[in-house]
């Protein structure tokens, strides 16, 4: 799964650990607004990496957690939907406005083989202090320069240099920084 291969979501290891990623995001979720330790605690436990003051504000999403890294100062704002059967890894001092998706979920282009079942992953990568605004959606295997601004709703398909103010459906280059 994680090196991008064929899998079935059904495996029972794989469920467990989805499971596992949902209890975790559930007591998140839940937990007291006012106690940022116990906040930045269950984060740890749940994500791959954590930098010490990076933050995600709940509620928050994901298939695993174990994929996902984030950078020294990045900040989620509510509502991130992170689907990480690859790896999602967020630089530092990047931003992420409310109701994000970065999607690594990928299925096969055959009908017949996407009937089946077997899905894949392609990893996402989002440069230090980039900016993706509110709504904004990354489609697997795209990778966003650093300090790039990705405008509200956007949806990327495609990789996005360093540098640049992108938006749109398909998102596209508007201008070099």
């Amino acid at each position: 799964m994680v090196r991008g291969d064929l899998y079935l979501a059904s495996d029972p290891e794989l469920v467990a650990a989805r499971v596992r990623a949902r209890r975790l995001w559930a007591r998140f979720n839940a937990s007291d607004p006012g106690d940022a330790a116990v906040r930045l605690t269950l984060l740890r436990e749940l994500l791959g990496a954590v930098a010490d003051d990076a933050w995600i504000e709940p509620p928050f999403y994901c298939d695993y957690g174990s994929q996902i890294s984030l950078g020294a100062g990045v900040f989620v704002n509510f509502g991130a939907v992170f689907l990480d059967p690859a790896p999602i890894v967020i630089g530092a001092g990047a931003q992420l406005g409310p109701n994000v998706q970065l999607l690594t979920a990928d299925h096969p282009r055959d009908a017949a083989t996407r009937a089946a079942g077997p899905e894949l992953g392609r990893p996402i990568t989002i440069g230090s202090r980039c900016w993706l605004g509110g709504g904004v959606i990354v489609c697997p295997g795209v990778s966003i320069g650093e300090d790039t601004i990705v405008g509200a709703g956007s949806v990327v398909v495609r990789d996005l240099p360093a540098r640049v103010v992108a938006a749109g459906n398909p998102c596209r280059v508007i201008r070099e920084m």
